[in-house]
Formats: structure tokens, sequence, C-alpha cells
């Protein structure tokens, strides 16, 4: 039998759902540890990350307007896919990073683990982080968590799968719509994942991934005024002062990178983060 021909893949955007190429017809090629060739990744333009924003607004009333168990089982399901397709994972992993076999599954396990522990706090957060307050009145007051909106984010740089899971996952449990850069050295999971999330109910443009520059994308999302937060857990390397200086033209909620800290451990506060509370009143029955 002769020797078959490599195919070597092209990974594409993902933005509202689907697969574009770049706008711009770029590409750039993504090398393993060792140099050797492993795929081309489109390379975003700023029409890309503009497009993004649109998809992702677009998707904010849905998902935000989901339940919260429904957010819920989508973000298990994002988990059980994932868990399905672990080897494909830990091979790419191991292709981008050139870490062992096992230190690979390991950062897949971490990555399903944190899918289910965020998927499990989308129907009680609001209950630990929302209240009621005490008034001088005859009044109900009640502060309830609510989605910030669309989120731009910077992936930690530094991992191929956890980086971007960790900062994807707590954004989505509120019901905010995200664009995403991923990391621009192992950008190929960012995009498997990213066909795991077109498989798994999340709707369209609530995750929005973009491979390429982080330091040609950012600005461009930080000035943006159609995004309402931006997590910079992955913009250490990368002068994350001036995008600060830029969010703050348009009122944004800004993490900084020490706060994102490579996205952490899983946490509460990642959640709260990107939520806003609404406080209501409402008369008491003096009957």
């Amino acid at each position: 039998m002769s020797k078959r021909l490599t195919v070597p893949k092209t990974y594409k955007l993902f933005v509202g759902g689907a697969f574009p190429r770049s706008e711009s017809g770029r590409v750039y090629e993504v090398r393993g540890s060792d140099g050797a060739f492993l795929a081309n990744a489109a390379r975003a333009s700023r029409k890309d990350a503009r497009d993004a924003v649109v998809k992702a607004r677009a998707a904010v009333a849905g998902w935000a307007g989901a339940t919260a168990y429904n957010r819920g089982q989508v973000l298990y399901r994002i988990a059980e896919v994932l868990e399905g397709r672990r080897a494909q994972f830990v091979a790419e992993v191991v292709a981008q990073e050139g870490v062992s076999a096992a230190a690979a599954g390991t950062q897949v396990d971490e990555a399903v683990d944190t899918w289910v522990w965020y998927a499990g706090w989308c129907d009680k957060f609001a209950q630990v982080t929302g209240n009621a307050n005490p008034v001088a009145g005859p009044y109900f007051d009640i502060s309830v968590p609510e989605p910030i909106g669309v989120v731009a984010a910077i992936a930690p740089q530094d991992s191929a799968l956890r980086g971007i899971t960790r900062v994807l996952a707590p954004a989505l449990v509120a019901g905010n719509a995200v664009v995403v850069i991923a990391s621009e050295a192992h950008p190929l999971s960012a995009i498997s994942l990213a066909e795991v999330i077109a498989t798994s109910d999340v709707p369209g443009g609530a995750v929005n991934v973009l491979t390429g520059s982080p330091a040609e994308l950012a600005p461009w999302l930080a000035s943006h005024e159609d995004v309402n937060a931006l997590d910079l857990a992955g913009a250490g390397d990368l002068d994350w002062v001036e995008l600060q200086i830029a969010a703050s033209q348009t009122l944004k909620r800004v993490l900084p990178p020490e706060v994102g800290a490579d996205a952490a451990e899983p946490s509460l506060q990642r959640i709260s983060a990107f939520t806003e509370l609404k406080t209501v009143w409402h008369p008491k029955s003096l009957v």
C-alpha cells in the first residue's frame, strides 16, 4: 500500500456559531515545541474582531434569557463532549506545548472539571452573590446579579486549553457573550474547543474565538464601544496599562492581568466579576 500524503489543516475562526476564514485572508503557521509544522491558523483582523462583537451582542439577550438551569445543562454538555474527545485534545496539547502525554492529560482533565464546576454554579450563584437589603420602610429591597453583556477576553498565552477554558466558562455562567483571543502560539486547541461548543447547544454568537496576534486585536476590543467588560488574564506581555486607558474611555469593567493570574483556580469571584447588581423595590403587603 502506498504511503498516504499528509492533509495539513487550516484552522478557522469561530464567529457567530460559524467557522469563517479571516476577512483579510491571512493565516500563520503554528509550530510545535520542536519547530515542526502543525497547521495553519487564521490571523484575525480588526474587522473580524468587530464582526465578533456584533455577533456577541446579538446573542446576549437569548443566552441571558435562558433559565439558569438550562445554562448549566449547556455548560455541562460542553464538558461531556470535551471528555468524549479527550484523546484528540491530549494529542493537540502534546504537539503544541511539547509536554508529556500525562501532563497533557492532566490539562484536559482540568478543563473538563472546570466546565463541570462552573455548570454547577449557574443556578446557584445568584443566591450567593445577590441579597435582600435591610431598609427603613415597608419595602422588600432585593439585589439580583445580571450579566454585564459582552465580555472581551485575552486568554492566557502559555497554555493551549487550560487558559481559554478558565476565561470562557465563568463569563458564560451569568449569561454573558464572549469574544476571546486565543493563545497565539497554541491556538489549535482553542478552535477544537470551539467545535465542541458549536455542538453543545451554546447559542451562535455566545462564544466567539479569534486566533492571531493579541497585540493587534486587543486595542480594538479595549476601545470598542459595544464591549462591556475586558478580561486581561493573558495580557501580561502587552502594554496592558494602555489597554486599561482605552477601556476607560467607554467605562468598561476591566480585570487586569494580576487578577487573572492565568485565570487562577475556578472561583465564584470570576463569575461575579462579569455581573452587575440590579436592585428592585417592592412594597410589603400591609394586610
